[in-house]
């Protein structure tokens, strides 16, 4: 039997145990965040391989070294594809399609700023360039109150310690469906769709993240999709990847990209998506 550190308790860890044990695969807990530890004593059980990198690098370096395994994503992959610029830049010089976007290294002046705003047509969409579940993400329909967004992430950064100050500028497309693709050691294992109701939307809501409210159903992807996924993920080099699509009646890109994405519910995927995983893990284990 195989020993598996998973560094989550959210839905994923539940939802991995049951289908990993039957394959050998036995599902631990590894919390190394939001508690003490001693530096001296590890309060870890063995283990052989670990499932995903943590999210706190500090935090996650010193469970890294306590349980010296191999990961499924590891440091370098989280950090690559938290770095939303740094994956749109890799995937668009690959030639993968990605929204028209401007990193602005903050606090820039007033020039600067105001020629990122007129690279679009408003309204643009404004984000943080490290953050996850769709925090902090909004749109400016005008130059004032696009630059008001920007007075505010000045103050946010000059009163709260952050490690990053830089935020992204991105062209809106309000009619694109949005999709979540998995891909699992360069391969297509399934997908959702993540839609708001029709109540959210007439009160005006636009964001697709699961975790503000929208629904992740199963679905079919083209096979035209599927390959964007996987090339998105090979250009990467990340083995267990989220990719995010915004696809309108006329082209797709490649929104944003997750290295620990949720695990959803097994029937929203393809059949042996599971198989797919634990071949992975085993492949990593043996590194």
């Amino acid at each position: 039997m195989l020993n598996l550190a998973v560094t989550t308790r959210e839905e994923t860890f539940e939802r991995m145990r049951e289908p990993l044990s039957a394959r050998n695969i036995a599902v631990g807990h590894v919390d190394g965040s939001e508690r003490s530890l001693s530096l001296t004593d590890s309060p870890f059980a063995a283990y052989d391989v670990g499932f995903v990198y943590p999210s706190r690098i500090m935090e996650g370096a010193v469970a890294d070294a306590m349980l010296g395994v191999p990961w499924v994503n590891d440091r370098e992959a989280i950090l690559r594809s938290r770095n939303k610029a740094d994956v749109l830049t890799r995937l668009g010089r690959a030639d993968v399609p990605v929204p028209e976007t401007v990193l602005v290294s903050n606090p820039a002046d007033e020039a600067s700023l105001v020629a990122a705003f007129e690279r679009f047509d408003p309204p643009v969409v404004v984000k943080p360039n490290s953050t996850t579940r769709g925090v902090g993400v909004t749109t400016a329909h005008d130059l004032d109150s696009f630059l008001g967004i920007a007075d505010y992430l000045d103050l946010v950064h000059d009163y709260r310690a952050t490690g990053d100050q830089s935020f992204l500028v991105q062209e809106y497309l309000p009619d694109a469906r949005d999709y979540r693709a998995m891909i699992v050691d360069g391969e297509y294992v399934g997908a959702v769709e993540r839609c708001l109701s029709a109540d959210a939307r007439a009160g005006g809501r636009w964001k697709h993240n699961v975790h503000r409210g929208a629904d992740a159903q199963g679905i079919t992807l083209p096979d035209s999709l599927r390959d964007l996924a996987e090339r998105a993920a090979d250009v990467l080099d990340i083995s267990y990847l989220g990719v995010d699509l915004l696809v309108t009646d006329d082209r797709a890109v490649v929104n944003e990209t997750n290295a620990r994405p949720t695990i959803d519910d097994a029937t929203k995927y393809e059949e042996g998506f599971w198989n797919r995983l634990a071949a992975l893990v085993r492949a990593t284990a043996r590194q």
